[in-house]
C-alpha cells in the first residue's frame, strides 16, 4: 500500500487524453494475470498505457474516461477483500482508489460488464486498444452490441472504434518531469550495476554468476525487476546480439558484453557496456572499442532537437564504416562501404530505439515516411557496436570481438542530457572499474 501517491501527473495524462477524445469514451484496461505454470503466475507487471494515466498497479482493472458535458474519469477494480489480503497482500478497493489516485467514480470490476453499455449510450466513437487481446476486443465487441440492443429506447451506438494507442504514443513520446526524475533514477541504478559487474567479474566465473551481480544491485535501490531479459555475453557469445543463456564459463582473454538495465516505478533503463574479463583489453580490442566509442561520441553530437531522427544511426555507419577500412576489416572506399552496406557483415542494427516506461517505448519514427524530428523531452538510446564473427577474410586477432556501447539520452532545449554517463565508457575508465 501507498497512501503517498502523487497522483497529480496522471491527473494532467488523463486531461491531455479527454482533450483528445471530446464527445467520446475512452476504455484502457490493465494487463491479464499470466500463469508460469500450472497454478503459479508470472510476477504482475500493469499495462503500460494503463498505468501511465493512472498510476494504478493492480491487475483486473480497468480505466473509462466518459467525455463531453459529462466528463469523468472511472477506474473498475477489485473490491477490497481482507480474506485475499491475507493470501495475495494489499487491496486498494474502489474507495481508496478512488481517493488516493483522484478518480471521479471508482466501481468493482464486477460491474464493468453491467456498466459500460450505459457509457457507451449516445457516444460516436469507442477510443480502446484494438487488437490487445481476442478477449478485450470481444468484451467492447459485446458492449457495443447490448447498446444496439437498447436502440428501441432511443439511444444510439458508437459506429467507430478507434486504436487509442496512436494518441497515448504520441503523448508518451515527450516526457514530463515526473517521468524524468523516474528514468533518471533506473539510470543511476543500472549504472551502479554495470560498474559492479566491471568490479566483480573474473577468468573462471561463469556468466550467470555476473548476471547475479546485477540483480543484487538492482534489488538493493529498490528496482525488483529488470526491464528486459539481461544479455550477459562472455567471449564468443558477444557477437550474438539477443544472447540470454548466461551459462559458459568465462575465459581468460575474454570480452565481457553486458547489456542490462532495471525497471524502476514503471520506467526502463537500458544500458550496454563491453569490457576484458581480466581487466585489461588487448591491442586488437581495444582498437575495435576505441572504434565503437568514436561512433557513439560523434552519435551523442548530433542528438540535440531538430534533427531527424535517424541522423545518428547514419553518423554510426559513417564512423564504423571508416574505422573498419582502417582496421582492415573491410575493402573499398567509404562511399562503396555505405552504398553497398558491406558494413553490415560487423554493424547490424540500428543506433538506437525511443526508451521510456517499456525499454523500446511507444512512439512512431516516422509519420507518413518521414522521419521524427527530434523534441525536448524525448528519451533515447545511443548504442553502436561491432560484432566480428571468425571468418577467412577476417585477422584472426579479431575473432570473436563483439562491442557494444549503450547510454540513455534525454533531448533537451539545447542539447542532450546522457543520464548514464555515470557508467564507466573511456578505455582508462572501464580498465580502472575493473580494479585488477
Amino acid at each position: 500500500m501507498n497512501a503517498l501517491v502523487d497522483s497529480s501527473p496522471y491527473v494532467q495524462r488523463r486531461e491531455r487524453l479527454f482533450a483528445a477524445i471530446g464527445d467520446d469514451i475512452a476504455i484502457i484496461p490493465t494487463a491479464p494475470e499470466v500463469l508460469r505454470n500450472r497454478d503459479t503466475g508470472y510476477l504482475y507487471r500493469h499495462d503500460s498505457y494503463f498505468y501511465y494515466l493512472t498510476g494504478f498497479v493492480e491487475p483486473e482493472s480497468v480505466l473509462v474516461l466518459v467525455g463531453g458535458n459529462e466528463r469523468k474519469a472511472i477506474l473498475f477494480c477489485r473490491e477490497k477483500n481482507l480474506e485475499r489480503e491475507i493470501w495475495d497482500g494489499y487491496r486498494y478497493g474502489p474507495d481508496a482508489a478512488r481517493e488516493i489516485f483522484r478518480f471521479d467514480e471508482a466501481l468493482p470490476i464486477e460491474k464493468l460488464k453491467e456498466e459500460l453499455p450505459k457509457l457507451m449510450a449516445d457516444r460516436s466513437a469507442v477510443h480502446t486498444p484494438v487488437g490487445m487481446g481476442a478477449a478485450w476486443d470481444a468484451e467492447i465487441a459485446a458492449a457495443i452490441n447490448a447498446v444496439r440492443n437498447m436502440s428501441r429506447t432511443g439511444v444510439s451506438a458508437p459506429n467507430s472504434v478507434i486504436d487509442v494507442r496512436a494518441t497515448l504514443d504520441d503523448m508518451r513520446l515527450i516526457k514530463d518531469r515526473h517521468e524524468i526524475d523516474l528514468m533518471r533514477r533506473a539510470a543511476v541504478i543500472s549504472s551502479l550495476a554495470h560498474t559492479r559487474a566491471m568490479n566483480t567479474a573474473r577468468p573462471g566465473q561463469y556468466e550467470y554468476q555476473v548476471e547475479a551481480e546485477l540483480s543484487h544491485e538492482f534489488i538493493r535501490h529498490g528496482a525488483r525487476t529488470p526491464a528486459y531479459n539481461h544479455i550477459v555475453a562472455s567471449g564468443p557469445n558477444a557477437c550474438v546480439l539477443h544472447y540470454n543463456d548466461s551459462n559458459r564459463k568465462m575465459q581468460d582473454g575474454d570480452l565481457l558484453l553486458i547489456d542490462a538495465g532495471c525497471e524502476y516505478e514503471g520506467y526502463a533503463s537500458d544500458i550496454t557496456r563491453t569490457f576484458p574479463v581480466n581487466g585489461k583489453f588487448t591491442g586488437p580490442q581495444r582498437d575495435v572499442y576505441q572504434a565503437v566509442l568514436d561512433a557513439q561520441l560523434a552519435c551523442m553530437d548530433v542528438l540535440k532537437p531538430g534533427q531527424p531522427f535517424n541522423k545518428y544511426h547514419d553518423v554510426a555507419i559513417e564512423v564504423l564504416s571508416q574505422r573498419m577500412l582502417d582496421l582492415g576489416l573491410l575493402k573499398g572506399t567509404l562511399d562503396q562501404v555505405i552504398e553497398e552496406k558491406t558494413y553490415m557483415k560487423f554493424y547490424m542494427h540500428r543506433a538506437g530505439h525511443w526508451i521510456g516506461m517499456d525499454v523500446h517505448d511507444a512512439g512512431d519514427y516516422r509519420k507518413k515516411g518521414v522521419w521524427q524530428t527530434l523534441q525536448p523531452g524525448m528519451a533515447i538510446t545511443n548504442e553502436p557496436g561491432l560484432y566480428i564473427r571468425p571468418d577467412k577474410d577476417v585477422p584472426e586477432h579479431f575473432w570473436n570481438i563483439g562491442i557494444r556501447i549503450e547510454d540513455d539520452v534525454l533531448i533537451t532545449a539545447t542539447g542532450n542530457e546522457n543520464m548514464t554517463i555515470t557508467t564507466p565508457k573511456t578505455v582508462a575508465e572501464v580498465e580502472a572499474a575493473c580494479g585488477r
